[in-house]
C-alpha cells in the first residue's frame, strides 16, 4: 500500500535501467510490513538530484555509477570511513540533513570472505572508480595487498596513491600479472555487464585455477568473467553476494530494523 505516509526511497544512477536495488529493497519493505517505497532514478545531474531528495523529503538513497564520488560535495556530513574511501554510495535524510556513507567495502568484504581469506594474499583489482575505492578500502582493512590496474591512468595513479598500493595500466595487466602473485582477482569495473555481456575486463589467458575471482557485475549473475573463470576451476564471487550485504546495510539504516537477508538475497535471484 503507498499512501500519504509511505516513506520514499530511491537510487540514483546513470544507467540505471538493469538496477535490481528496487526489487531487492520493496520486497524487504513487504516482507517486514515497512511503509515505504523504493524507485530507481536515471540521473545526469546530481547537483540537482540532491536539490530533490531535500526538497520531497526522500528518506533514504542509493547512489551508483556514475555519482559515488561526485555526489560527497553536496552532503551535509560524511561518514570516516566513506571520507577515507573517498567515495559515498548510502545517504540517509534526518530532518533535512543529509550524511553519507558506504557500504560497498562491508558488502565486498563479507561476499569474499564467505569464500576464501584474504589476509596476506596478493589481489589484483581492475577499475579503480568508485566501487573500486571501496573494494580496495576493504582489502587492505583485512591485511591483503592490494594491486591496481586500470585503463585511465589518472584515475588508477590516484587510487592507487591514496591507499598506498601498486599501479599498473590495463594495457600494461601481463607486466602485472608476471609480478604479482595474483590468489584473489576482482573486477570493480561495469565491463560485462548487461547489455555488453560479452565484455571481459581482462584476457582469460590471465587467469589461473588457484585464484579466486571475484565480479561487482550482477547482472548478468554470470558474467562472461566468471563463466571462464569457473570453466578452469577457480572459485568465484558473483556480484549478488556483495549487493546484498551492501543493501543489508542501507536497509537496516534507513529503517532501523533488522533485514530480512534471505528475503533480499531470493529477491534478487529470482530477478536475475
Amino acid at each position: 500500500m503507498i499512501d500519504s505516509h509511505t516513506s520514499l526511497y530511491c537510487v540514483l544512477g546513470d544507467p540505471i535501467f538493469h538496477s535490481l536495488s528496487p526489487v531487492m529493497h520493496n520486497s524487504a519493505f513487504a516482507h517486514i510490513g515497512y511503509n515505504g517505497a523504493y524507485l530507481a532514478f536515471n540521473v545526469k545531474d546530481i547537483a540537482s538530484a540532491v536539490a530533490g531528495i531535500r526538497g520531497l523529503g526522500i528518506k533514504g538513497v542509493s547512489v551508483t555509477i556514475p555519482h559515488k564520488v561526485a555526489v560527497m560535495e553536496y552532503l551535509d556530513e560524511i561518514d570516516e570511513k566513506a571520507v577515507k574511501i573517498g567515495a559515498v554510495n548510502t545517504i540517509i535524510n534526518k530532518a533535512g540533513k543529509l550524511y553519507g556513507y558506504n557500504s560497498d567495502y562491508l558488502g565486498a568484504v563479507d561476499a569474499l570472505s564467505e569464500k576464501t581469506d584474504i589476509a596476506g594474499k596478493d589481489v589484483v583489482m581492475i577499475g579503480a572508480g568508485g566501487a573500486a575505492r571501496a573494494i580496495g578500502f576493504g582489502v587492505i582493512s583485512k591485511g591483503g595487498n592490494l594491486t591496481i590496474a586500470n585503463i585511465i591512468e589518472d584515475e588508477g595513479k590516484l587510487l592507487a596513491k591514496d591507499l598506498g598500493v601498486r599501479y599498473y595500466p590495463l594495457s600494461d595487466i601481463n607486466t602485472c600479472m608476471k609480478n604479482v602473485d595474483c590468489r584473489i582477482l576482482i573486477n570493480a569495473t561495469p565491463v560485462g555487464m548487461t547489455p555488453d555481456v560479452d565484455g571481459m575486463p581482462i584476457p582469460g589467458e590471465f587467469l589461473n585455477k588457484d585464484m579466486v575471482v571475484m565480479d561487482i557485475v550482477y547482472n548478468p549473475l554470470k558474467t562472461r568473467l566468471l563463466k571462464e573463470a569457473e570453466d578452469i576451476g577457480c572459485v568465484t564471487v558473483d556480484g549478488v553476494s556483495m549487493f546484498v550485504f551492501q543493501g543489508v546495510f542501507q536497509f537496516e539504516l534507513w529503517t532501523g530494523k533488522k533485514a530480512p537477508v534471505d528475503v533480499m538475497r531470493k529477491a534478487v535471484l529470482d530477478a536475475l
